[in-house]
């Protein structure tokens, strides 16, 4: 069981310069929601982030907004939240992959973000999930998104040159 597991965990990020963050979230259970917000906008004022805050109507619509504000907006980083409750059919897997996966496409083309939309099998795991007091999701994903601003600020402005390598 993963909650018997001792995990490490990466000292949060310092910057020099303001970092602004966008926290999307799907607040289709809106205190599981709440909590996640909560978490994340925890974190972040630790690292003196400046988030904002946007809600859209479900998991499938995450991606989505994030890309928009990627194309659109003048954004650090993104924390995508919700929360995903396996139901009787098989739409739960398409919820969860789906959101997942268009999330880790975008970080792949550069955007940092942090991924705390919860897959869980029911309430109960949701709530331990995402109480800041408890397992901390969303404050996990605000710290992932964190962590990856820092690397992109560490590399911004280096090139590779173009051709072959010297």
């Amino acid at each position: 069981m993963a909650t018997a597991e001792t995990h490490y965990t990466l000292p949060l990020p310092a910057f020099d310069k303001p970092v602004k963050l966008l926290i999307v979230v799907a607040p289709y259970y809106k205190d599981i929601a709440d909590n996640l917000v909560a978490g994340a906008r925890a974190v972040g004022a630790t690292c003196g982030a400046t988030v904002d805050l946007i809600e859209v109507p479900g998991a499938l619509e995450v991606p989505s907004a994030i890309a928009m504000a990627e194309r659109l907006a003048e954004y650090d980083g993104y924390v995508a939240l919700g929360c995903v409750i396996r139901g009787e059919t098989t739409h739960y897997d398409t919820v969860c992959n789906d959101s997942s996966r268009a999330i880790s496409l975008l970080g792949l083309q550069g955007a940092c973000i942090g991924n705390g939309i919860l897959t869980v099998e029911n309430r109960a795991q949701a709530e331990v999930r995402a109480d800041p007091a408890g397992q901390n999701k969303g404050g996990g994903a605000a710290a992932a998104a964190l962590h990856l601003v820092a690397l992109s600020r560490k590399w911004a402005g280096k090139t590779k040159g173009i051709g072959f390598r010297a």
